[in-house]
């Protein structure tokens, strides 16, 4: 506000000014007394009354028609910011970049967020359009995806900009302007052009600048939205017996300043440390054995002290988990002797370089948890599994795990009370192959190439199963004589592979064969594909392949998946946890914020792009012809009050008259 505007409304000080005036005209006279009076008798002072009457509105309509005039005054140099496009005459094209990550959720010193200041931005731009005008919404937040789709229904683009809401996604510009260009390229609209409404802190301040050599003009609105801003955020938490580890980011070393990180049972603080002055960093927190005997109670990291975005500031704390590894048992002692080394298996993946840590087990889990830490399982030739292997490997397959089983000669000599169920229904046999190879059509889809190196593999037997336990699994790959040689089967959220061939050296050379590496390589890129981490990066979809039904409660509340192609999907789209129920099965995740995201440095503007060619912020609202309507009316209302009450005291006075009359006779 400038001087001349302070100056112009300081006019309303004259408001005293009818104020004064009211006050010294009801002053009342000095009275003195007087004998005679006391003879009269008292009449109602209904000229009084009149008077107070005519004073106070009279002193209502004076007092607005100052202040009036202290607004006439100042309007002409009122002026009102607002999003305007330049337009050379013809219809205009524009595809409005909406950018709702987290870093949009920084509070201004007017209360709104920056999101909310694009928004209203937006809505402007959009209440500029004519008709025949077309307009397009592209939301910024990583990944990039389209709002709404070019269309010239006004109407129908304000519906869609009102139902769009913050997130704590991370800021993808280049994808959504890429995007935006897609939508209003090929428009009929001589006049094409991408607006971006964002804060550019997309974790990238040293690229490309924005707008430069773009195919299609881009013009970058509201720079205030680019102001700097302080902020610290929590990026994981983690425990492990009485260690807790936080890892978290800040914007500037300053913004760490004089806060602590805190591990918090409700609103119990258990533990707290001094927050490093740092820009990204990890503080550990030391926690009484007392406070993390029970793994379940739900503890969270809270950083103290006020910053530009509160939403990142507390983390669930999780029960720290390594990578999801690959289990592989097998007989150990007879392959060290065959193969002089490592068991072939373990050889294999070391030569396709997984980036899955392999652990060699000596038998079959038989407890739930004892399959926890891994994805999947591979099993050589087992000898039948025990009730307590059969219920471990169940629930483990059932829950998402995948499972590899080669049955060899000892599978047909399973000992009594061991088998394969619910894997297979029916008993494993053991006999000498007919055939000696693969049929290469078979596995030409799934193996490719390297089907071609399994057509002589001159095994020394081979297993056979049951015609009802064929039909229930996929062939992937199978003997020239059709049975299966590798078969697959879904169960629960999981998958089962067999192998009616050992991967024994003594039995074939199939685990020598590069086909063997292609099976084990598709069989771990299945693992790693249907192995869901606790942890996961804000709006990164958690897939639940094998799910029938998966509801989640997140920090907006229950959200339902959403079917695609044929997977059930969540996306979380606000960092906190979630609470999710597979197939009834109750499971905790935790979404979390991405370092880059709290990174406030902007991202560098072409020159072009701010141009006023392409639009304007700054327009002059001229409302003192409103006013001045009002002056006049104030004025007019004015000489009515003081016409009526004039006509309502010469009324009252001719029936004073009359009634003094009729008293006098009365008399007489």
């Amino acid at each position: 506000m400038t001087f001349l505007t302070i100056f112009a409304l300081g006019i309303a000080a004259l408001i005293a000014a009818p104020y004064l005036a009211h006050r010294l005209r009801r002053q009342r006279a000095e009275q003195h007394p007087f004998a005679p009076t006391r003879l009269v008798p008292p009449t109602p002072p209904k000229a009084r009354r009149r008077a107070r009457l005519e004073d106070r509105s009279l002193f209502a309509i004076r007092a607005a028609s100052v202040l009036a005039l202290a607004l006439l005054g100042a309007s002409p140099l009122v002026k009102c910011s607002r999003l305007a496009l330049s337009r050379s005459g013809t219809s205009v094209a524009i595809a409005i970049v909406l950018d709702d990550s987290m870093s949009m959720r920084v509070v201004d010193g007017s209360g709104r967020t920056r999101f909310q200041r694009a928004q209203e931005g937006a809505r402007e731009i959009l209440g500029a359009l004519r008709d025949g005008d077309a307009a397009a919404i592209v939301l910024a937040g990583s990944p990039a995806r389209v709002g709404l789709a070019a269309t010239t229904d006004i109407s129908a683009a304000r519906a869609a900009l009102d139902g769009i809401t913050e997130s704590d996604r991370a800021t993808d510009l280049d994808g959504s302007i890429a995007i935006a260009r897609t939508l209003v390229s090929e428009l009929p609209q001589i006049d094409r052009r991408v607006v971006v409404l964002s804060d550019l802190a997309d974790g990238k301040p040293d690229a490309p600048a924005l707008g430069e050599g773009a195919a299609l003009p881009v013009w970058v609105a509201m720079p205030e939205l680019r102001a700097p801003a302080d902020d610290c955020g929590v990026l994981a938490a983690d425990r492990t017996g009485p260690r807790a580890r936080v890892r978290f980011a800040c914007s500037t070393p300053q913004a760490a300043a004089s806060r602590e990180v805190q591990i918090k049972d409700g609103d119990r603080v258990i533990a707290h440390t001094p927050l490093p002055q740092t820009q990204m960093g990890e503080a550990t927190l030391t926690v009484g054995p007392e406070d993390m005997r029970d793994e379940t109670r739900e503890l969270v990291a809270v950083l103290t002290g006020k910053d530009a975005i509160a939403s990142d500031d507390r983390a669930t704390v999780v029960v720290e988990a390594g990578p999801a590894a690959l289990a592989v048992v097998g007989d150990r002692t007879e392959e060290a002797v065959a193969t002089g080394g490592a068991p072939v298996i373990e050889q294999a993946l070391a030569a396709l370089h997984v980036d899955m840590a392999v652990r060699p087990i000596p038998q079959v889990p038989d407890r739930r948890e004892d399959t926890a830490p891994f994805a999947a399982i591979i099993v050589d030739d087992p000898p039948g599994f025990t009730p307590e292997q059969r219920h471990a490997l169940s629930a483990f397959v059932e829950s998402g795990g995948v499972l590899l089983v080669a049955l060899g000669r000892r599978a047909a000599a399973a000992p009594l009370g061991a088998n394969f169920e619910p894997l297979l229904a029916h008993a494993v046999g053991w006999d000498s192959s007919p055939s000696s190879g693969v049929d290469l059509a078979s596995g030409a889809s799934f193996f490719g190439e390297a089907a071609s190196s399994l057509s002589d593999l001159a095994p020394k037997g081979r297993a056979k199963l049951a015609e009802q336990d064929v039909s229930s699994y996929e062939p992937l790959l199978k003997w020239s004589d059709g049975a299966p040689l590798i078969g697959r089967r879904s169960r629960g959220r999981g998958d089962v592979w067999v192998s009616t061939l050992p991967f024994s050296v003594e039995a074939s050379d199939f685990a020598l064969r590069p086909g063997f590496l292609a099976l084990l390589d598709a069989f771990v890129s299945e693992a790693k594909q249907r192995a869901t981490p606790r942890r996961g990066d804000v709006g990164t979809p958690w897939a639940f392949a094998g799910a029938r039904q998966v509801e989640a409660q997140g920090p907006s509340g229950t959200i339902t998946a959403t079917r695609d192609d044929g997977t059930l999907r969540i996306v979380p789209v606000l960092a906190g946890a979630y609470r999710v129920s597979i197939d009834g099965n109750k499971e905790l995740r935790v979404a979390a914020p991405l370092a880059r995201e709290i990174d406030m440095r902007p991202r560098a503007v072409a020159e072009g792009a701010t141009s006023s060619a392409l639009g304007g912020g700054v327009a002059i609202v001229d409302v003192s012809w409103m006013v001045a309507l009002g002056l006049l009316g104030l004025v007019a209302a004015e000489l009515l009050v003081r016409a009526w009450a004039s006509a309502r005291g010469a009324s009252g006075a001719s029936a004073g008259t009359g009634a003094g009359t009729s008293s006098e006779s009365k008399a007489s």
